[in-house]
């Protein structure tokens, strides 16, 4: 399961002239592997991602998603079932608990609360995170054990393409490392295509394969 990318395109009016921010982006990312894409900030990443995400549209190209154009998807369904999104903050319920925030994409999917449960627990021990962590709310956690929550989320979701926006840019360096480690383990270990926004030249060097952004364009 990937994301294929068909000379793809995005512009939006800006303050005094159109812009292009992503321009005729053609690739084909497979599972197995842990992509960076990195550049500097306006060169389109960000647009990128949401475009993959099912969040807007191209005007020109299209993105196939498990065989299927984001055109074509019901893209609320796509991203609870198949492409899961990571944000550099955190994204978490602040009113909700450690469990209740890792299960609650399996309430929109109307699983028994009892198999949810399970599959929460077997979700927050996979990103190291004890028993204890699970009544704590995310204002008792720390940056890196708030995004091994965002991302045990994503385990319990199950979807098999994860899309990762600077997960590591509020984290100090061990704990970027131990965050990149579970991001390399669900390519290498479980198929999942892994594809990380990235101004962390640290993270890239770790990855299968580094892409470069600039002017809306890719060069690997």
């Amino acid at each position: 399961m990937g994301i294929t990318l068909k000379s793809v395109s995005y512009s939006y009016q800006g303050k005094y002239q159109t812009v292009r921010a992503v321009n005729d982006v053609s690739y084909d990312f497979g599972g197995g592997k842990v992509y960076t894409i990195i550049g500097k900030s306006g060169s389109g990443k960000t647009t990128l991602l949401s475009l993959m995400a099912g969040l807007d549209l191209p005007v020109e190209g299209e993105i196939v998603v498990d065989g299927k154009s984001t055109k074509d998807w019901d893209r609320n369904r796509m991203r609870r079932d198949v492409v899961s999104v990571i944000y550099q903050n955190y994204n978490l319920f602040p009113l909700l608990t450690v469990q209740e925030n890792i299960r609650y994409p399996l309430s929109l999917k109307k699983l028994p609360k009892k198999e949810a449960i399970a599959a929460s627990r077997e979700a927050r021990a996979r990103v190291e995170l004890s028993e204890s962590y699970d009544r704590r709310f995310p204002r008792q956690l720390s940056g890196g054990e708030q995004q091994r929550v965002a991302i045990a989320r994503t385990l319990a979701q199950g979807c098999k393409i994860i899309l990762a926006d600077e997960p590591t840019g509020n984290l100090d360096s061990a704990n970027s490392r131990n965050i990149v480690d579970i991001f390399c383990s669900l390519a290498h270990d479980d198929g999942c295509t892994v594809i990380i926004i990235t101004h962390d030249m640290a993270v890239a060097e770790r990855s299968d394969v580094v892409i470069r952004m600039g002017d809306g364009k890719f060069s690997l």
